[in-house]
């Protein structure tokens, strides 16, 4: 009923009214006041929610309440996803890791760099998100948070792995974006 009322008041108030309008109809928007959901925050908030995880010994589900849902343009059920499966498939994921570590242990990693790699490990296989922008995103996330030479490890490890697996299934690997 709000709707057919707000659509009779003219374009400016329509604006107003979208842009506070809660975030579960934001999909269904289009136009000024829509709020798009922003992947690269999204992911930012997942790499904080696992390194709490990892380095603090947090409980999965204790770091996903601490974390503050106010944010209409960051995806939470992604963020939830990405943090609860990274969480239940840690040994897989460091399992695919670790013979790609000349010369390191896993452990010694510096942490940001393990979490952004298990991270985008479980997003290249579990979610149907293109791997040119799962490793993309990883190798941001690294520059960001990780040491100088963070973007360029990540970027190695991730796109080995995709190669080689991408070789075993026997299918060509997608370009990279």
């Amino acid at each position: 009923m709000e709707l057919c009322r707000v659509a009779q008041r003219g374009p400016h108030e329509r604006s107003r009214v979208r842009a506070t309008a809660p975030s579960r109809w934001s999909s269904t928007f289009s136009g000024a006041g829509t709020v798009r959901i922003d992947r690269r925050r999204t992911r930012d908030v997942a790499l904080k929610v696992l390194f709490q995880h990892d380095v603090g010994h947090v409980p999965i589900g204790e770091a996903l309440q601490v974390i503050s849902r106010g944010d209409a343009s960051i995806d939470w059920a992604f963020v939830d996803e990405v943090c609860r499966g990274v969480a239940a498939r840690r040994a897989e994921l460091d399992a695919l890791i670790r013979p790609h570590l000349t010369g390191w242990a896993l452990d010694r990693l510096a942490s940001v760099d393990r979490v952004i790699l298990r991270m985008a490990l479980y997003e290249l296989r579990h979610l149907a998100t293109p791997p040119g922008v799962v490793i993309n995103e990883a190798v941001e996330l690294a520059k960001r948070y990780g040491t100088e030479d963070s973007g360029r490890f990540v970027n190695g490890v991730l796109g080995t792995i995709y190669r080689e697996e991408q070789r075993a299934s026997g299918s060509q690997p997608a370009p990279q974006s």
